[in-house]
């Protein structure tokens, strides 16, 4: 159907079908309709299609069995009317899916599986509950739905091993989630470089490139010479480019959780790095999808109808869910950083076939970026979270129906939160929102507010007994900002371990966190305080490549560049040494993912800096890592690491293997026994090099557990054994 506009109706098609259609039940017109061109059955992409599998029942008591005394909770989503919320909580032991009332305590566990929860969707109907697990504890996820009473359980996607899927949104009337799970093998014989928006291979727009191709090419940002507007448009791709990886497929579908209607083609990427559905028209006619590899994300505007790309833009890294589509479809809400420094609000007037008409910025700030973006379930409004030097800044923006005219928003109002980093947040009824926050000396929680006047711990939040042993009260730490040798600034934050006089000389351990792009925020980190209780000083930097300091401070690792992030590290231990606080004989470096990977290449190029290193989920040759990792997660990292052939020698000489010889001092490397995004191959071939040398050197494998540790006694364990290690070294 169409309406005068030539526009469709609610009623119309979301797109075209993969496989015959099924019935639909009642009331759910559409998501099954016939595509203008009926697929053959015996097309491979719709055997590609996922199949949703029925569970048992997999609900809990009200308390788990296993419950931690200190617990956390986060990633909340909530009905429709701001009632009640579903939310990841660990007080089982592990992420788990609970769901409550708002304001009651009265939760229940809604999947007792131990399996862990990474994200949670709740229809808008209030009818399902979608969510995403880590089988095992590894990195290949699948999602599922539940019904809101623990009923109903059931597989939407990622149900065959080895494959993955992952959570998009719903539709605006619940009747279908969208889902991205691995495409089928048959799309890695299709051409390589492309990007295809549908089967028949829509090609990418002009100004896209999914790898930079040149080795050339990887130090040349043109962030890094102080240029702030984008560059002509150029085709970084090297025709003569080989694969990353083969298989890197991934499809984006519509399925009914009801398993009545078929599921529905949005999408298909083949040698994709990401690709998520963030938002789909009122009257799907439209969809946001956001795709591409690190530091190359863009948003992507297309009509269901016939697949067309109808808009690109540019957006920032970090949190996925980039925008939303104004109520009519007209207007684009999106967070970019297009043709800036820090990544802004901006809106995006549509026409009726979805093109972009204009485009302009409609909140921003200097030296700060918009880090979440939330808008009412009407669009009147859009919550947004500022990035304040690593603290987070919530404010309320009031959005006009005019979204380019020079008053398309109100005056800014900020809302006070309780504690540093705001997390998520999320639209819970008229005028109200979920928030989770953490902070340096709790752990997290979600708050409520209403209206944005004051903001509420709802009851089953989080319990903080037992958080750190008694009579060590969590630390708050202080900023240190620096320079590095090339004279660029950094920044961290600096724990001092309680009880040690002022001016005291202390075994000092340098926290590296992962990414790069992450940031390092203070928020409460069980590991700071577990070494801070062994009188150890902790000093978390941001070295170059981190998020939160501006475009340029992200790119500035790219290619040669991240020789510089390697003498960063050595430069910030040397200031911790001379701001005073830290021993320069008891110095210890230690971090994960590429954390871990800082601290292999620390080890053996800063040799004497360092008494030792605890290198956890570490990259210790870029040439293997390449190798053994998803093929998906390759294709991300060549943007920002180098092509494994055609810079296969810069790859090699940024590799901490290619020194090993350099190795000096004792380490402990940690992993988790399922990881697929940095196979544990990369800590035993460095720990075993290290033993031929005669260095001491330990691997601990910690069984069930992937990139992320998220089980209470397997996170237990690693502490422990970590603060045994750094304090037996330094001699804390």
């Amino acid at each position: 159907m169409t309406d005068e506009a030539g526009t469709r109706t609610p009623e119309a098609v979301v797109a075209a079908t993969v496989r015959p259609s099924a019935p639909t039940r009642p009331g759910a017109p559409g998501l099954a309709a016939p595509a203008p061109q009926s697929p053959d059955a015996s097309d491979p992409v719709c055997a590609a299609a996922p199949v949703p599998v029925s569970l048992p029942g997999a609900g809990g008591p009200r308390d788990a069995v296993t419950r931690l005394h200190a617990h956390g909770c986060w990633y909340p989503s909530a009905t429709a009317d701001g009632t009640e919320a579903a939310f990841i909580c660990d007080r089982g032991g592990v992420p788990q899916l609970w769901a409550g009332p708002v304001d009651g305590d009265e939760v229940r566990l809604l999947d007792s599986s131990p399996d862990p929860v990474k994200e949670v969707a709740w229809s808008p109907d209030g009818r399902w509950i979608a969510y995403t697990t880590a089988p095992g504890g590894g990195e290949h996820t699948r999602v599922l739905c539940v019904r809101p009473d623990g009923t109903g359980r059931r597989i939407l996607a990622g149900a065959d091993a080895g494959s993955s899927a992952y959570l998009g949104c719903w539709t605006h009337d619940g009747r279908a989630v969208a889902v991205t799970a691995t495409a089928h093998p048959h799309l890695e014989g299709m051409r390589h470089g492309s990007t295809d928006l549908e089967p028949t291979g829509a090609p990418l727009s002009p100004d896209w490139a999914d790898r930079d191709g040149r080795a050339t090419l990887l130090g040349g940002s043109w962030y890094a010479s102080g240029q702030r507007t984008a560059p002509a448009p150029v085709d970084l791709r090297a025709p003569e480019a080989p694969a990353v990886r083969p298989g890197g497929g991934l499809s984006a579908y519509l399925i009914d959780p009801d398993g009545l209607a078929s599921p529905v083609l949005l999408a298909t990427e083949t040698q994709a790095a990401t690709l998520r559905v963030c938002d789909l028209s009122r009257d799907g006619t439209l969809a946001l999808l956001r795709r591409g590899p690190r530091g190359r994300r863009e948003a992507v505007v297309r009509r269901t109808v016939d697949s067309a790309t109808t808009c690109t833009v540019p957006v920032a890294d970090g949190d996925p869910w980039i925008g939303r589509f104004s109520p009519d479809r007209l207007t684009l809400w999106l967070r970019s950083d297009v043709d800036r420094e820090y990544a802004a609000l901006f809106s995006v007037a549509l026409d009726t076939d979805g093109k972009p008409r204009e485009r302009s910025v409609v909140a921003q700030r200097e030296d700060q970026e918009l880090e979440l973006l939330a808008m009412a379930h009407d669009g009147s409004t859009a919550v947004l979270v500022w990035n304040a030097q690593g603290a987070g800044e919530l404010e309320l923006v009031e959005t006009s129906p005019e979204p380019c005219a020079p008053d398309s928003a109100g005056p800014a109002r900020p809302v006070s939160v309780p504690h540093e980093v705001v997390t998520r947040v999320v639209a819970a009824g008229p005028g109200r929102m979920l928030l989770a926050l953490s902070g340096s000396r709790r752990r997290p929680g979600v708050w409520w507010a209403h209206e944005g006047v004051s903001l509420l711990r709802t009851p089953w939040s989080s319990r903080d007994e037992d958080a750190v042993l008694p009579g060590r009260p969590p630390v708050r730490p202080v900023p240190l900002r620096l320079a590095a040798r090339d004279g660029l600034p950094l920044s961290g934050w600096y724990y001092r371990a309680p009880g040690r006089a002022l001016g005291q000389p202390a075994p000092c351990v340098i926290h590296l966190h992962g990414g790069p792009e992450e940031q390092e925020r203070p928020v409460f980190n069980p590991l700071y305080h577990e070494l801070l209780g062994r009188g150890l000083d902790v000093f978390a930097p941001d070295v170059r490549g981190s998020s939160g300091h501006g475009r340029s401070f992200v790119d500035a690792d790219l290619g040669t560049g991240r020789f510089a992030a390697l003498d960063d590290v050595a430069d910030c231990a040397a200031h911790a040494v001379a701001a005073g606080p830290a021993d320069p004989t008891r110095l210890a470096v230690m971090g994960r993912s590429y954390g871990g990977y800082l601290t292999f290449a620390s080890l053996v190029r800063h040799a004497d800096l360092f008494r030792t290193g605890v290198a956890v989920c570490g990259m210790s040759d870029l040439l293997t890592f390449f190798a053994g990792t998803e093929p998906w997660i390759a294709e991300s990292a060549v943007h920002k690491y180098g092509h494994p052939e055609l810079d296969r020698a810069l790859l090699h000489a940024l590799s901490p293997m290619s020194r090993i010889d350099a190795l000096r001092v004792p380490l402990l490397a940690v992993h988790g026994e399922h990881d697929t995004n940095v196979p544990p191959e990369e800590s035993e071939q460095f720990v075993r090099a290290a033993r031929e040398r005669g260095i001491p050197a330990e691997l601990l494998t910690l069984r069930d557990e992937g990139h992320d540790f998220l089980r209470a006694d397997n996170r237990r364990l690693f502490r422990r054994a970590a603060a045994d290690w750094l304090e037996r070294h330094l001699g804390g």
